[in-house]
């Protein structure tokens, strides 16, 4: 498996992606703290009192943000997994990686820092062509045996 460069590429941008997931919900850790709005009891009264158990925009942003990465995130890790098995060419499929990865890269810090739409649009809708293509291909691959 190590020998397959489209594998060890797919890897890479992977481990790119899971990185940043962790760095939104560290983001999302801070804010809370930050604005002192706990989503348990628990941490509420570690925190001031009760009334820090509510909800806040910012938090909310953040946590939607998140959401986000899982709905797209996970999909392109099945995707470029099972793209990876069928021998496309390393440069094709390095431009798919790439192409997600700074797609969801660019989503991210449009939503998190509320930028201009439609840039959080554009970024989701370029990153979405890559896993378009890898399903299609995939499907086209499979579909003999089906």
């Amino acid at each position: 498996m190590m020998e397959n460069k489209v594998f060890l590429s797919f890897t890479f941008y992977s481990t790119i992606l899971i990185l940043k997931m962790y760095v939104v919900a560290i983001i999302t850790g801070q804010v809370r703290l930050r604005k002192k709005a706990f989503a348990n009891p628990e941490d509420a009264l570690r925190n001031g009192g009760l009334q820090f158990y509510r909800q806040d925009p910012d938090v909310e942003r953040c946590r939607r943000a998140h959401r986000n990465d899982m709905e797209n995130i996970f999909p392109f890790l099945f995707l470029g997994a099972v793209y990876s098995l069928l021998d496309p060419s390393p440069t094709v499929a390095r431009i798919h990686f790439l192409i997600f990865c700074v797609g969801r890269i660019v989503h991210t810090i449009a939503y998190l820092l509320q930028l201009r739409a439609p840039t959080r649009s554009v970024a989701y809708s370029v990153a979405q062509l890559p896993c378009f293509s890898m399903a299609l291909q995939i499907l086209l691959a499979t579909t003999p045996y089906w």
